[in-house]
């Protein structure tokens, strides 16, 4: 494995999440909560090796930018999808590990109010960092 693969294990990562995350979304509505805390786990799990690769990645190459090779609109969707991801993804650092701990500490009124909002946007942030990476490094990756 080299640097050059770990995009592409770290949209991996981010898949999994967002299919973790849809089950753990369905368990709890079915009212499989064992499953759902369990599948969950894995989610949290998931996302936090993510977010290791991301930083060893880009720690590797010295920095955060990596050239976008579309032009026109699709450069505008893109920038839009990558503006949201980003502030969105910080802010996903703090609410997960947050509402997990309520779940933790068996608190699960706060742990559903909590999730209400968490949900929807680490979902967003998944499946949006799938994008970003075929965004980046499939559909127009910048010319060398």
């Amino acid at each position: 494995m080299t640097v050059r693969d770990i995009p592409a294990l770290n949209a991996s990562l981010n898949a999994l999440a967002t299919v973790l995350i849809t089950a753990g979304f369905l368990l709890i509505k079915f009212g499989k909560k064992e499953a759902h805390r369990k599948v969950m786990t894995a989610a949290m799990v998931v996302s936090a090796l993510f977010l290791v690769g991301y930083v060893t990645y880009h720690g590797l190459r010295r920095g955060l930018h990596t050239e976008f090779g579309g032009e026109g609109v699709i450069r505008t969707v893109y920038l839009s999808i990558l503006w949201t991801h980003i502030p969105l993804a910080a802010l996903i650092a703090y609410l997960v590990p947050r509402t997990f701990l309520f779940a933790i500490r068996g608190d699960f009124v706060r742990h559903q109010a909590w999730a209400k909002f968490t949900f929807p946007i680490w979902y967003y942030v998944s499946v949006t960092g799938v994008l970003v990476y075929f965004f980046l490094y499939q559909w127009w990756p910048a010319a060398k």
